[in-house]
């Protein structure tokens, strides 16, 4: 792991909590009886802003991860889990729309996932890759989103310790800047303070906890219109994948201890009636084997991927045989093999058509060709491919015709594409990964005004406050020249006064008896 996830994923709980380490064992504390009179105690408003503190410490890091295909899939089983949440009455009036409810990823291998203050949900690559359908990747995003409903996080600051959520908050960030340092005395030291102990009892989990995130998260998914059999079919996937190869590797089930009750439990919630089986979709498949290509960049682990090609001549069901030329593809494009990858998409695609794969399945082999040209050099094919979508109006579908378009030599698709990505950051401010994209196709246009500044909404987007005002400044010093867009100028001038005036306020909350010389710059 590189050191800031790695602190995040042994140390920020640690830093957080009385008696946790893990951010996914944030709610597996010995605590006061369930119920929400923990709201007296730590306040709504404090929980999102540390959750919002946390992520702008998350969201610069190359293991962030935006990859718009897999985000849309995980945000796509995510949402209908929240609005089922919201029809129970799980998510109370005062969170509903002041948490963010947000699920993201994170470039790691590692089977886990885990719940952030605030709303956040962050789910390793490595979960996606092992599960065998979308019922039993929703059972651990409703798992994780009831700790959130249930206040688990915000239990966890009652009993003996009552530390404040902010001055806890400057324990985190010193944490994470050691990390980001590469200081390793600098973390050991962070930890081995008072942290130390903290770090120790957090190998004690609230049986009650899981419990009632096991309960509540199986209501949850069932009224969002997810197999009932999705939660007993992760639980016993992920103990069988444990017991058999466990080398560092399942840290979910570290933090999220498996028990024969829990997965008894499970099993009888379904009745003797129910379904004892999910079944997977290929689009399932392969985004599985998507995450499995993206989770680990090591050329070794792609050539192994590049393999599976030649695996899967030897047999096995249709949806197994297209997953495993998709991944080899995709690793083979990553290796810029391209012959192989050629060859081993037509394979793909004649197993596609001969399977009858779903609409999801079909329009992820579309953006495999789309990627395949891309890699290649050859934008214009690119782009001919995504014709197959013309009628599909989405964020990958833009991001990818912003790559394509960023190599195309005709300035007309170059603007069609700056235009449609505009109109869409317009009504999605917040879309780092947009601001990124429209960025060198506004410079590329000779719009270096509206480049500069999507820059510095780039920064913005992420959490970065001090990076967004430097790129904005440099944008309103550019907008001074005599042929300059006066009413793109203008739009600099607000967006810099409205983040001065975040950061006067951030700092207003940071140093309370006043800010010091010098922190303003």
């Amino acid at each position: 792991m590189r050191p800031l996830r790695r602190c995040l994923a042994a140390l920020l709980g640690a830093a957080l909590l009385t008696q946790s380490v893990t951010p996914s064992a944030w709610a597996q504390v010995n605590l006061p009886a369930l119920g929400d009179s923990v709201s007296a105690e730590v306040s709504i408003s404090a929980e999102k802003k540390l959750g919002d503190q946390v992520m702008r410490q998350i969201r610069p890091d190359p293991d962030y991860l935006d990859d718009p295909l897999l985000l849309e899939y995980v945000q796509g089983t995510f949402s209908p889990l929240v609005q089922a949440a919201r029809k129970l009455g799980n998510i109370s009036d005062d969170t509903s729309d002041r948490f963010a409810w947000e699920v993201f990823l994170v470039r790691d291998k590692s089977v886990n996932a885990f719940a952030l203050p605030g709303g956040y949900i962050g789910v390793h690559l490595g979960l996606i890759s092992m599960t065998g359908a979308r019922d039993e990747l929703a059972s651990v995003l409703g798992h994780e989103l009831s700790h959130v409903t249930q206040r688990h996080i915000a239990r966890s600051y009652i009993g003996e310790s009552r530390n404040s959520l902010l001055a806890t908050a400057g324990m985190i960030l010193g944490i994470l800047a050691a990390a980001r340092s590469r200081s390793t005395d600098g973390v050991q030291a962070a930890v081995l303070g008072s942290q130390a102990a903290a770090a120790q009892a957090s190998l004690n989990f609230s049986r009650d906890m899981e419990r009632e995130a096991d309960r509540v998260g199986f209501q949850v998914m069932t009224q969002a219109g997810y197999a009932p059999a999705g939660m007993a079919s992760m639980f016993e996937r992920m103990e069988q994948a444990y017991h058999l190869m466990d080398s560092g590797s399942y840290p979910y089930l570290r933090s999220h201890p498996l028990t024969s009750e829990r997965i008894g439990e499970a099993r009888a919630r379904l009745g003797t009636n129910g379904e004892t089986r999910v079944v997977g979709t290929t689009e399932h498949a392969l985004m599985a084997a998507r995450s499995k290509v993206l989770m680990d960049q090591r050329a070794e682990a792609w050539r192994q991927l590049q393999g599976l090609d030649a695996g899967a001549r030897q047999g096995g069901a249709p949806m197994d045989q297209l997953a495993a030329r998709y991944a080899s593809a995709l690793a083979s494009i990553k290796l810029r093999d391209f012959s192989r990858a050629e060859t081993t998409l037509k394979t793909a695609d004649a197993i596609a058509g001969m399977l009858g794969a779903d609409a999801g399945a079909k329009r992820m082999m579309v953006y495999l060709h789309a990627e395949f040209e891309l890699a290649r050099g050859k934008p214009a094919a690119g782009m001919a491919a995504l014709e197959a979508l013309k009628d599909e109006r989405s964020r990958p579908l833009l991001m990818m015709k912003a790559e394509l378009a960023k190599a195309d030599e005709r300035p007309e698709v170059k603007r069609a594409v700056a235009d449609s990505l505009q109109t869409w950051l317009s009504l999605n401010g917040n879309d780092a990964l947009g601001w990124q994209e429209i960025a060198p196709l506004w410079q590329q246009l000779d719009q270096p005004l509206r480049s500069v500044r999507a820059q510095g909404e780039a920064r913005a987007a992420m959490g970065d406050i001090v990076g967004a005002i430097d790129r904005l400044r440099s944008a309103s010093r550019l907008s001074r020249g005599r042929d300059s867009d006066q009413i793109e100028a203008s739009v600099i001038d607000a967006r810099l006064r409205t983040l001065v005036y975040e950061r006067r306020q951030m700092l207003a909350e940071m140093y309370p008896r006043g800010v010091p010389p010098g922190a303003e710059q």
